[in-house]
């Protein structure tokens, strides 16, 4: 990339958009994995096992669906109480589908880009053998 690039925005919103209306729209349940652990997440903590926690987001599911560029934002019942759900974007790990765990997980924000692995080093030409046919 170059140093005169613009900085780009996330595309962790965008994504997250796409592949939910992707798995609706297939008939599939979407499934957010999210990492409990980061500020401004708000889940109930009866919910959370080992610092993550896993929310069904299909319509018939949740209310007030809305993934904001900053975050997703639902209504949604626990225990039969209906609560207000939050999960700032850093927090979303991974969308998919409940059915066939088709979808995307995604690195940590702050994580540096991914460089793809350097190509292997071609073979060296198999040595001749030093040995000779005498007749």
């Amino acid at each position: 990339m170059s140093a005169d690039a613009p900085a780009m925005s996330s595309n962790r919103p965008y994504l997250v958009r796409a592949l939910y209306q992707w798995i609706s729209d297939n008939g599939l349940t979407p499934h957010l994995l999210v990492d409990a652990s980061v500020a401004g997440v708000q889940v109930p903590a009866s919910a959370v096992q080992d610092g993550r926690v896993v929310l069904n987001v299909a319509a018939r599911a949740v209310s007030q669906f809305d993934v904001a560029d900053d975050a997703v934002r639902f209504l949604a019942r626990f225990g039969g109480v209906s609560q207000s759900v939050q999960v700032p974007m850093p927090a979303v790990l991974a969308i998919y589908a409940r059915e066939n765990n088709q979808g995307m997980m995604f690195p940590p924000e702050n994580a540096p880009p991914a460089t793809p692995p350097d190509a292997p080093a071609p073979e060296a030409p198999p040595r001749r053998s030093h040995l000779r046919i005498v007749k």
